[in-house]
């Protein structure tokens, strides 16, 4: 009989896991002696050897037998869970319960996996992607079903939904500023299903939908090679009616143009004044999405040796990071008082969803390279748009 995919593999075997996942959940990796775990395990050191090549090694198998386990858990309690926006419910509730319930193990793979590099090229890891999965498959039916947003970025929402998640297990197991992230559930799926609900339909007059169309056919024909004709069939009107409003095509390219500009320029002085709790929130997400950006190296350690690391909590440079996300909590606040945002958003969640997104983008840029073909700065300004839109008042 095969050995089934959780702790339960062999009788020494599952003795050494249990053990490692107990010693290493209170004393980190680093701190882990073979000798520890053996002696948790009642087992000789040499023992230990026969399995596993070393701690490491004996860590990634410990989150494998997990993941095999989560895996199997969370498609049972998705049974008979047809409508999309109740399995993304469920499958939120679900990893927080599960990490509720299993610090030793959550806190083994966000804080001693997921900060090592070698984590992912291991099985655990594609057990991971195989949980991250679930989430963008349900996104993806919901689209289809017509339930969801038909302009979302699936993965752009999976990374939201899971790095506000891992945002919630730090703040359980890192800062320690809540027992624990089951009771946030309610506030999580409302952020996630207003960012999820369709947009009311947006309204244009004709000379709207003709500057919107040029600008379609002019990025991808070019000026030189694009006709009116064609530009009036993507704005579904006749060649006539552009010329009614725009006397030739250069006057049409002008136009479009002075539209754009005006309002990236409109756009940037209401950024720098900072008066309207939705601009001053967009401001304070781009810059810190883009001050990170700036350095590469220090992001790449803030994201594996600082964040994911205990420590870090505990540090002086955590107080200095707290003013940030303090500044996001307090925008929130100002703008539930002012109106401006919804009543029933909770700033704490909300700031771990801008976190935890940021952080889950970041890390998968990483991982695929930087010089990948990943548009960043749009990713970021869609997810500004979409974190925006989770807490605006409508």
């Amino acid at each position: 009989m095969a050995a089934r995919n959780d702790i339960k593999l062999d009788d020494k075997r599952s003795q050494i896991l249990a053990a490692a996942e107990a010693i290493i959940s209170i004393k980190g990796l680093e701190n882990t002696k073979i000798s520890d775990i053996a002696q948790q395990a009642g087992i000789a050191d040499s023992l230990i050897y026969q399995y596993f090549r070393g701690k490491e090694d004996l860590m990634f198998s410990t989150a494998d037998a997990r993941m095999g386990e989560v895996l199997r858990l969370v498609n049972e309690h998705l049974q008979g869970i047809i409508d999309a926006r109740s399995r993304i419910s469920k499958l939120i509730w679900f990893h927080l319960h599960h990490h509720d319930t299993h610090r030793g193990y959550a806190g083994i793979l966000l804080f001693e996996c997921r900060s090592s590099p070698n984590f992912y090229k291991t099985d655990a890891y594609t057990k991971v992607q195989h949980y991250a999965a679930l989430f963008s498959d349900t996104i993806e039916a919901g689209i289809n079903e017509g339930l969801f947003r038909s302009d979302l970025d699936v993965r752009l929402v999976r990374d939201i939904i899971l790095g506000t998640l891992d945002a919630e297990t730090i703040s359980c197991l890192g800062s320690r500023e809540i027992e624990e992230s089951v009771p946030d559930l309610e506030d999580i799926v409302s952020l996630i299903n207003i960012m999820l609900s369709k947009k009311p339909e947006a309204t244009f007059d004709k000379s709207d939908r003709i500057l919107l169309a040029a600008e379609e056919v002019f990025a991808e024909k070019g000026f030189a090679k694009a006709k009116v004709i064609d530009i009036a069939k993507a704005a579904h009107v006749s060649e006539g009616t552009v010329y009614e409003y725009y006397e030739t095509k250069k006057g049409l390219l002008l136009s479009m143009a002075c539209n754009r500009l005006k309002e990236r320029m409109d756009r940037l002085s209401e950024e720098f004044e900072n008066e309207h709790p939705v601009q001053e929130l967009r401001t304070l997400m781009r810059w810190y999405f883009s001050s990170l950006l700036k350095d590469r190296g220090f992001l790449k350690i803030f994201l594996l040796d600082l964040q994911l690391k205990k420590d870090f909590y505990s540090s002086c440079a955590y107080r200095y990071f707290k003013k940030y996300i303090s500044s996001i909590e307090n925008v929130i606040t100002r703008g539930v008082a002012r109106d401006y945002f919804r009543a029933d958003v909770n700033p704490r969640v909300f700031r771990n969803m801008v976190i935890g997104a940021f952080n889950h983008c970041a890390l998968r840029w990483f991982i695929f390279g930087f010089d990948s073909k990943i548009d960043k700065m749009t990713e970021i300004e869609d997810l500004i748009d979409l974190l925006s839109f989770a807490v605006i008042k409508n």
